[in-house]
């Protein structure tokens, strides 16, 4: 019979492992699945405030299109080193307008209840074109979003992905839900 002696790792050597593991699931979390991200600016009031943070599902968007009402990451199409949180109105084909003060997606007004106040600056009708959305801020007038030019629809692959829940602040914790409006939209 043979015995096999094994010698014990060192103390140190184990904590280089163990953090080095951590290390590794965690860029492994969030280059492919999650990640968080940290609101800036007040676009996105009265929904999203200044400074909260929130997680962002960066994988569902690789088997699903983006939908209406979902609250989304996205580069900025003018400086892609920047990025911004916006709300998906209008996703490929959809007829989007903002007529004094009234959100329209394909003809039909959206009672939109989850904005601060009626956007003061319109849109024209326009189709969104293939592999782009149309984004607002839920801040209608204090947001630069698909509006306008350095915005603009934007492009599938500058989507980061879809914010799922609010951590930070406790007092604030919740699910990002998809308003029951963008149910109705033909």
């Amino acid at each position: 019979m043979r015995v096999v002696v094994q010698k014990n790792k060192s103390e140190i050597r184990e904590l280089i492992e163990t953090v080095g593991s951590a290390v590794i699931i965690a860029a492994f979390i969030m280059i492919f699945i999650a990640r968080a991200y940290t609101v800036n600016g007040e676009s996105m009031m009265p929904t999203l405030h200044h400074g909260e943070r929130l997680l962002v599902d960066k994988i569902s968007y690789r088997f699903i299109e983006p939908a209406r009402g979902e609250i989304i990451v996205f580069k900025y199409p003018a400086d892609p080193s920047e990025q911004f949180i916006k709300r998906v109105i209008g996703v490929p084909g959809d007829t989007v307008a903002v007529v004094q003060g009234t959100v329209y997606v394909n003809n039909q007004p959206i009672a939109e209840d989850y904005i601060s106040a009626r956007p003061r600056i319109g849109f024209a009708p326009q189709v969104v074109p293939e592999n782009t959305y149309f984004v607002l801020g839920d801040n209608r007038n204090n947001s630069e979003d698909s509006r306008f030019s350095r915005v603009g629809f934007v492009p599938r692959e500058l989507i980061v992905g879809r914010a799922v829940w609010r951590y930070w602040p406790l007092t604030r914790i919740s699910i990002m839900q998809r308003p029951d409006v963008f149910e109705e939209i033909q």
